[in-house]
């Protein structure tokens, strides 16, 4: 994943995107009952920290807005929640949307797909990861990233997210992670580069009777640092932060049987500005 800098840009900041019915799996939330902070924070430390480390390494984390201070004291603008129009992509490679447009639009739609290729389950399997990361990131990070993926994605990290050695689900539980793009902001835009914010909810664990770490749901906001390379934007540095965070809802915890069957049954989307 790759270098970075904090940037204070100027250039285009639209925030939402609309969404575009693709035929992948998909996911939802859940796990027997609420479950304990304590699992939580392991499994948001494991299922979407470590899903970035590599990126972390290669960028300057230093540089990220903070949740707006006082949330209610003004109105978004129309362009917060408008979409454009225009469909994000031309085609994939492999499960990675790609041909996003050279502007603005291009890099958010860009961005907020590739966030959603680096919280997918492909990440903790050492073949899908090897063709995620060389669709998603540019040509001249991607040895040294692989290499620091195959260290990150160890045994032990299998062990502690409940997956085998090779990174699949146990018998008769099926293995969930999701990242759901919320909004994407435009921190800086020079041509052929540009730094996106991507606020994301994430959703990880194991589904199904009997699971130890059920599925639960973490927010962050990915700050991807994006180059022209080979006509089709690619991921240079990532870096991410916590939050913004919402309340939780009195929502009723859907049972593991639920959350098993929701992963089978409905598939993703492609996101475009």
């Amino acid at each position: 994943m790759s270098p970075g800098d904090e940037h204070d840009g100027y250039g285009g900041s639209g925030q939402t995107r609309t969404r575009l019915p693709e035929g992948n799996t998909g996911d939802v939330r859940g796990g027997p009952r609420r479950p304990a902070r304590g699992s939580r924070s392991l499994l948001m430390a494991v299922g979407v920290v470590v899903l970035l480390v590599a990126a972390i390494a290669f960028a300057n984390r230093g540089g990220e807005d903070p949740a707006d201070a006082s949330p209610t004291s003004r109105t978004p603008g129309k362009s917060a929640t408008a979409a454009t129009g225009t469909r994000p992509v031309t085609g994939h490679d492999g499960t990675v949307p790609t041909g996003f447009a050279h502007d603005e639009q291009g890099a958010q739609s860009a961005a907020a797909n590739y966030a959603v290729a680096l919280g997918s389950t492909d990440m903790f399997q050492k073949g899908p990861r090897e063709a995620l990361v060389r669709a998603v990131y540019a040509p001249d990070v991607v040895e040294g990233l692989l290499k620091r993926l195959d260290g990150s994605y160890s045994p032990s990290l299998m062990a502690a997210t409940g997956l085998n050695a090779d990174g699949t689900a146990p018998t008769d539980l099926t293995f969930v992670s999701r990242t759901v793009p919320v909004g994407t902001k435009v921190k800086e835009y020079a041509g052929g580069t540009a730094t996106v914010e991507v606020w994301c909810t994430g959703l990880v664990g194991l589904a199904g009777e009997g699971s130890t770490r059920p599925v639960t749901s973490t927010w962050y906001t990915l700050t991807q640092k994006l180059v022209w390379a080979g006509g089709n934007w690619r991921v240079s540095a990532s870096s991410q932060t916590e939050g913004p965070t919402p309340v939780n809802g009195d929502n009723r915890a859907s049972l593991a049987g639920e959350i098993a069957d929701a992963v089978e049954q409905y598939g993703g989307f492609t996101y475009a500005r």
